[in-house]
């Protein structure tokens, strides 16, 4: 399926162009040699650096924003959150400074690159990628006023923009290749933050230092927590690819 898909029986107007952008069809047909081409754009991406150096603050801006909407989930007040010219980042939420809420909140980071690849990848192959995008722009826009730095907000702006012409002109099939292409350079950035991490070691200012000082759980149980999610979005995405 490769048309505009059209709002057939919707008022027009405002409300039948957007239900028209929102609308689910049928799943888009990728055919083999378009996944191969999203496979090997995603390998260019990943491993050639100066291509790295570009996209890598996109995995920190999903790590990041893991942290902030699993704090709100578990009750805690998101403030801000930073991206930094070196790709790491932090994110600042606010509430009681132990408990569920706390941990979850801490531990969400790592693991959110994968969580949101296998959910790309899962959504790419059935008729609700448009959707998908709209909702992942809208939570763009929700988190822009809590940008605490110009590097920050020209992230967030540019991945809203890039997000939104997506949206807008919509074609099921590029829709589809988009999200599997994204999926493939957050699951395997994923793996590349949680490998620095390891290399670095887990001292007390890097999340599985932090879960350590809060539960008293080795930081190498909370890095393998990391990789089995990891890996759990990994089968995941080779599901979609094979399937």
């Amino acid at each position: 399926m490769t048309g505009v898909v059209t709002g057939q029986g919707v008022d027009g107007g405002v409300w039948g162009a957007l239900w028209s952008r929102l609308a689910p069809t049928g799943p888009p047909q990728v055919a083999g040699r378009e996944v191969l081409v999203v496979g090997v754009a995603v390998v260019v991406v990943v491993f050639v650096p100066v291509a790295w150096r570009l996209v890598r603050v996109g995995v920190t801006l999903v790590h990041e924003l893991g942290h902030a909407f699993v704090g709100v989930a578990c009750g805690r007040r998101f403030t801000g959150f930073v991206l930094r010219s070196d790709m790491s980042g932090h994110a600042v939420t606010v509430g009681r400074a132990r408990g569920f809420g706390r941990v979850a909140t801490t531990w969400a980071g790592y693991p959110m690159p994968g969580l949101v690849a296998a959910l790309l990848a899962w959504v790419a192959g059935t008729g609700y990628a448009a959707l998908a995008v709209a909702v992942a722009l809208v939570l763009l826009v929700v988190a822009l006023p809590r940008v605490r730095s110009g590097l920050t907000f020209v992230v967030v702006a540019l991945v809203g923009a890039g997000l939104a012409a997506l949206w807008w002109w919509r074609v099921d099939r590029v829709q589809a290749q988009v999200l599997l292409g994204v999926a493939g350079v957050l699951l395997v950035g994923g793996w590349r933050h949680l490998g620095a991490v390891l290399a670095a070691g887990s001292g007390p200012g890097s999340d599985p230092g932090a879960l350590r000082q809060l539960t008293g759980i080795p930081a190498l149980v909370w890095n393998a927590t990391f990789a089995m999610v990891l890996g759990g979005a990994t089968w995941v995405l080779w599901r979609v690819l094979i399937g």
